[in-house]
């Protein structure tokens, strides 16, 4: 009896490892697609303003999310959201955590392609917000398609007051888009196989208990690179 339940025991072992390295391989991919999402969406100057890169607190990365994911069984958009360190966000950027993105109207909006999202956290409500509970985008935390070009001239009103800036990119083209009615949450099991511990969103983000992982670092790079330092209005980074 002994000698069966030790067969078993390395049996589960082994089958076990191999499914544990690919779930762990999952989120590695996944973090180096958001750095090469973010790049590749930053090098293009018409993109997403500098300016509001500048004046953001946080960004959440989405790449490569299929329609499909939306409307078969509740599934949902996996990515990373990386902020930027101390008390009042003004250090560089940190270490990230998973996320997930559900549902909503977004299966709706997407087309057969593959679609990239990048969202951008103004506030430091909104980016505590998300990264404690879930969030529904609209209700929870005011959200709204985000402006193109060089500049914010363009923002609306609407834009400015807004706590979460989303965006779009899909066959190359590139644009701001709705994701009201969708909701953001952290995904810890994806953060348990990211650092190989369990470990809370808000921990990683805002406490820096955790170093940016190899797979994160060109997303880290991109990020201090390109937005060095936090241009908001000093008087919206009280806590």
């Amino acid at each position: 009896m002994l000698k069966r339940s030790i067969s078993f025991l390395v049996t589960w072992a082994l089958v076990a490892l191999p499914l544990s390295a690919k779930e762990d391989k999952k989120e590695t991919d996944r973090l180096d697609n958001c750095g090469t999402v973010l790049k590749e969406i930053l090098d293009i100057p018409d993109d997403i303003p500098p300016d509001l890169l500048d004046k953001a607190e946080c960004v959440i990365i989405f790449p490569s999310v299929l329609k499909a994911a939306f409307i078969v069984g509740g599934s949902y958009g996996r990515g990373a959201m990386t902020c930027r360190t101390g008390e009042h966000f003004t250090g560089p950027w940190g270490a990230p955590s998973m996320m997930a993105l559900e549902g909503g109207s977004v299966g709706f909006q997407l087309g057969g392609q593959a679609t990239d999202f990048v969202l951008l956290v103004m506030n430091p409500r909104g980016a505590k917000a998300i990264l404690h509970s879930k969030v529904k985008l609209g209700a929870n935390a005011s959200a709204t398609a985000g402006p193109k070009g060089r500049d914010e001239e363009a923002a609306t009103d609407d834009t400015l007051r807004a706590e979460v800036l989303t965006y779009s990119r899909a066959r190359g083209l590139f644009a701001g888009i709705s994701l009201e009615g969708s909701t953001l949450r952290p995904d810890n099991d994806g953060n348990g196989r990211v650092y190989s511990r369990k470990v809370e969103a808000g921990d990683i983000v805002r406490k820096g208990v955790v170093a940016v992982p190899p797979s994160a670092q060109e997303l880290i790079s991109i990020l201090n690179k390109k937005s060095p330092k936090n241009l908001s209005d000093p008087a919206s980074l009280k806590e």
